[in-house]
């Protein structure tokens, strides 16, 4: 029993303490059980070989930057071999992950299958385009992709330079275009998405890595049009004003939720990590890796500037990983 030296030298005080021991004196001592210890972490070594998209690929490398952090004995390289490359390397057994920006074709799958390569696709993250003007265009505030493909088809360059003629009812301003520079996967969305083939564009434009220098030209320029990753449209709302596009069944407003119900089309679509399920199985370092980045799928995302999972998205992913085996 635990006594406080403030009631020494107190006479009737210290007489109860005495009693109060004497009859704890016959009492067995208390034992105290060792606390528990805590399991030691568990690490993981070893290589994870990916490849495919150049979208998914800096989402890749932000789950790798990630995950290394927490585990640096673990080596994540990220092939950009774009989808179709990343496919072909993956059906060949040389990689254990394939990222891709659309789901695999029958043709693909089927390689996969003459090679004894069995996968599961996860859906890792959502992406999604916008189409921004100047604040001061109040014309365009919802195009069609057919408008979009007169703007921005190889055939337009030189040739279609005016608002006016990209519609009728457009005022008469000349019309000057931003947008990504050729070696991104933005590009490639984009240009796949409204002219139907991948880097077919006009090119008398002004192209950047830099979405920065797109911000800065649509916000100085009554006429300007670009377009870049969702993100940059929300992070900078006040400067620049986002179009809504028909791709079909009406006009809608490029956000996160209409990217992840899947409404704003063609330029919002999944983003998907394919497993090898032998790596899975019996490379711990890939289950952990793939673990990892699903459980913190919304983190990545935001990290590398997509548009995140929804709840509903996450839990399919956690359920795909887990019928693995």
């Amino acid at each position: 029993m635990n006594t406080k030296s403030s009631i020494a030298g107190v006479g009737a005080a210290a007489a109860v303490v005495a009693l109060l021991l004497s009859g704890c004196a016959s009492q067995p001592a208390a034992t105290t059980d060792p606390a528990p210890s805590e399991p030691a972490a568990e690490t993981f070594s070893g290589p994870v070989a990916a490849d495919g998209s150049s979208t998914v690929g800096p989402l890749a490398e932000a789950a790798a930057d990630l995950f290394r952090s927490e585990n640096p004995d673990v080596q994540v390289t990220v092939g950009i071999s774009g989808t179709g490359g990343g496919f072909k390397t993956f059906c060949a057994g040389e990689t254990d992950l394939s990222n891709a920006s659309r789901p695999i074709k029958d043709e693909e799958a089927e390689a996969c299958a003459d090679a004894g390569i069995e996968f599961t696709e996860i859906v890792i993250a959502n992406d999604g385009l916008s189409v921004v003007v100047n604040p001061e265009n109040d014309w365009a505030q919802c195009l069609t992709v057919e408008q979009l493909n007169k703007i921005w088809a190889p055939e337009s360059e030189g040739v279609v330079t005016n608002w006016n003629q990209v519609d009728p009812s457009f005022p008469d301003v000349p019309l000057t275009l931003y947008g990504a520079g050729t070696d991104s996967g933005t590009f490639d969305y984009f240009t796949g998405a409204i002219n139907g083939e991948e880097g077919a564009s006009r090119t008398d434009y002004s192209p950047s890595e830099d979405d920065n220098v797109t911000i800065q030209g649509v916000s100085g320029e009554q006429g300007a049009l670009g377009y870049f990753g969702l993100s940059y449209l929300e992070e900078n709302a006040d400067i620049i004003k986002g179009v809504e596009i028909d791709g079909g069944d009406g006009c809608i407003f490029p956000s996160t939720q209409t990217v992840q119900d899947g409404t704003y089309t063609p330029l919002g679509r999944p983003l998907f990590v394919y497993v090898k399920n032998e790596s899975y199985d019996t490379k711990p370092q890939v289950k952990a890796f793939v673990d990892y980045w699903v459980a913190n799928a919304v983190a990545t995302a935001e990290a590398a500037l997509f548009v995140p999972l929804t709840d509903e998205q996450v839990s399919t992913a956690t359920e795909e990983l887990a019928s693995i085996g």
